[in-house]
């Protein structure tokens, strides 16, 4: 899977090179600072935009993850039949992780267009990676302690539009979208097995669709 998610990102950049390569007319291009206050409930998203040219900008942002209790809401409390992995309501709780994105921007009207009321609306498709280390739990079995530890790994590609807004330096991004995501949880348990202890290692991968909803706000550089 990262074999892929690679080599897609390597042609979008060489893409988005190509095109402001071939694009020869006068151009002030912009930089943008964004955060995502509707991811604020697990995570800080901060992205930063570079236009290329005057329809197309490379969108790059890094998350930091302080909760994953919104994936605990998704796997634990929603039963559409899916496989759930072994992970505790504790360890979704105080995981902790990073996460990383990359989308190239189409904006589909430029100044020359005269289309002033949809400037700004734009296509974007979007890699992102995502990895969560959830905190190791003690489990006692005859008095001894073990350890149960878990992690999560999230590939997922999103297409969006939205409309980017400009008021003098304020940015206003709303959004919507579709997309698919795969999750691969890897968990160690311990349970007991004629009074020994006997070690329990998991791996589970969960591939669901997704709906992307938001808006990001920021500066103009």
């Amino acid at each position: 899977m990262k074999q892929p998610l690679l080599v897609t990102c390597l042609l979008l950049l060489s893409a988005a090179y190509a095109f402001a390569q071939d694009n020869k007319s006068p151009f002030r291009r912009s930089t943008y600072i964004k955060v995502n206050p509707t991811t604020l409930i697990n995570e800080l998203d901060v992205s930063i935009e570079q236009e290329l040219s005057e329809k197309l900008s490379l969108e790059v942002g890094v998350s930091g993850i302080y909760t994953d209790y919104p994936d605990y809401l998704l796997s634990k409390k929603i039963d559409i039949g899916q496989k759930k992995p072994d992970i505790s309501t504790e360890q979704y709780v105080d995981g902790r992780g990073l996460g990383f994105r990359a989308g190239l921007r189409c904006y589909l009207f430029s100044a020359r267009d005269g289309l002033y009321r949809a400037m700004g609306t734009y296509f974007e498709p979007v890699l992102i990676y995502k990895k969560v280390f959830y905190p190791n739990e003690d489990v006692t079995i005859n008095d001894d302690k073990y350890k149960r530890s878990a992690t999560k790994d999230v590939y997922a590609f999103q297409i969006l539009v939205g409309r980017q807004i400009t008021k003098d330096k304020i940015v206003f991004d709303p959004y919507v979208g579709l997309g698919v995501r795969t999750k691969v949880y890897r968990y160690q348990n311990f349970t007991e097995n004629n009074g020994a202890a006997q070690s329990n290692d998991g791996r589970l991968v969960s591939v669901l669709p997704s709906i992307q909803l938001g808006i990001k706000i920021g500066l103009k550089l």
